[in-house]
């Protein structure tokens, strides 16, 4: 099964720690949705499996009207058959939620709602420049609720400044209060190039504490596992039946086609990725050149993209797969490396190799110790 993932680069205002693709002028949305449609019909034949899921991510797809949903939609079901879809995501932002909005998803295959709530505390928000308030998200996730929507799924940032482990518990507390069905929640990080980044730079913020944030971690996982949710990858916890699909796949190294401006691409062989500029993107989407960057990936590659990602989950790496794919050596080194690790971070069976609670602290860092060269 594979999936596709569709870039919408608009954002309202600029949060302080985020450094994807975006733009706060809507002045040529209209240009770009129509380049997103022509991108998804000439590149149709990079999917040969079977479409499974679709997701609007970005930016703020919630910026969309209806008309720009449909047009998307339309070129999506032009190329793609949807017999076998099972998830259709689209991001959006507290402050977008209303009725009107609502309406119009409703007459879109969208069936899950991924909320950046991020906290609901007005410090945090404050801080990271959103352009919501906690009463915003709590009425958003009801009237989403009263629309139908049952697959539901909010973000929470937790190791912000200021952010005790009190006020910490009382976020989780009002998002198990709110019913939703899945949660994904992550330390904040400074990522370069960001106003975050600059303000830290200027002395004007302090930087994310690793303790505070381990903390808080150990305190959201302890939270949400008590309260019927499955942690089933490190930043992400659902209530039984409601993982998200194509956030999955990408884990399990499913094949996914991107869609618009810095959007990649996976095929198991290579990673594409396209220019993360909005005019230059639609100049060479309404040119025919290329607007795609490409990187075949050798057989270390992809024994460390399997590490990375199968660490993260509950399922952990698959040996058997592994040894399919890669031979009893490349299983052999792997083995020898993990003598190095500490003991209680992993368990280590004949068919699946998994990080223990205490490991997950240490996902990428164990993966990477286990790199091939």
């Amino acid at each position: 099964m594979a999936g596709i993932y569709i870039h919408i680069p608009f954002c309202k205002q600029a949060c302080n720690y985020c450094n994807f693709h975006f733009s706060t002028s809507l002045k040529f949305k209209e240009e770009l949705v129509n380049a997103l449609s022509q991108e998804i019909g000439d590149r149709r034949s990079y999917l040969e499996q079977p479409l499974e899921t679709v997701y609007l991510g970005g930016g703020t797809p919630s910026l969309l009207g209806g008309g720009d949903l449909d047009k998307i939609f339309s070129a999506i079901r032009t190329h793609f058959t949807f017999d076998q879809l099972k998830e259709c995501t689209l991001e959006a932002n507290p402050d977008d939620i209303n009725v009107s909005f609502l309406e119009q998803l409703k007459a879109t295959p969208v069936d899950r709602l991924s909320i950046g709530i991020q906290s609901f505390r007005a410090a945090d928000l404050e801080f990271m420049n959103r352009a919501h308030n906690a009463e915003e998200a709590i009425q958003a996730v009801g009237r989403a609720q009263q629309a139908g929507y049952d697959n539901i799924t909010i973000d929470l940032i937790y190791g912000t400044p200021g952010l005790s482990n009190r006020d910490w518990k009382e976020n989780l507390e009002r998002a198990i209060d709110l019913g939703v069905q899945h949660i994904s929640s992550y330390a904040l990080t400074v990522e370069e190039k960001t106003a975050l980044a600059h303000q830290i730079d200027k002395g004007k913020t302090p930087e994310p504490q690793s303790e505070q944030a381990a903390e808080q971690f150990e305190i959201l996982v302890e939270t949400l596992c008590s309260n019927g949710f499955e942690h089933y990858e490190i930043s992400n916890f659902a209530k039984p039946g409601h993982y998200a699909i194509h956030n999955t796949n990408y884990w399990k190294g499913a094949h996914y086609l991107g869609i618009g401006p810095s959007a990649h691409s996976f095929n198991g062989l290579s990673r594409q990725w396209n220019i993360a500029n909005n005019a230059l993107y639609m100049k060479g989407i309404f040119g025919a050149d290329p607007v795609q960057e490409i990187e075949w990936l050798s057989e270390a590659d992809q024994i460390n993209e399997m590490l990375l990602t199968g660490l993260r989950t509950m399922w952990g790496v698959d040996l058997v797969l592994f040894r399919e794919r890669f031979g009893e050596a490349a299983l052999a080194r792997l083995i020898s490396k993990l003598g190095q690790e500490n003991p209680l971070h992993y368990s280590l069976g004949a068919q699946q190799l998994k990080l223990t609670e205490a490991g997950k602290l240490f996902a990428d860092g164990i993966a990477a110790n286990l790199f091939e060269d």
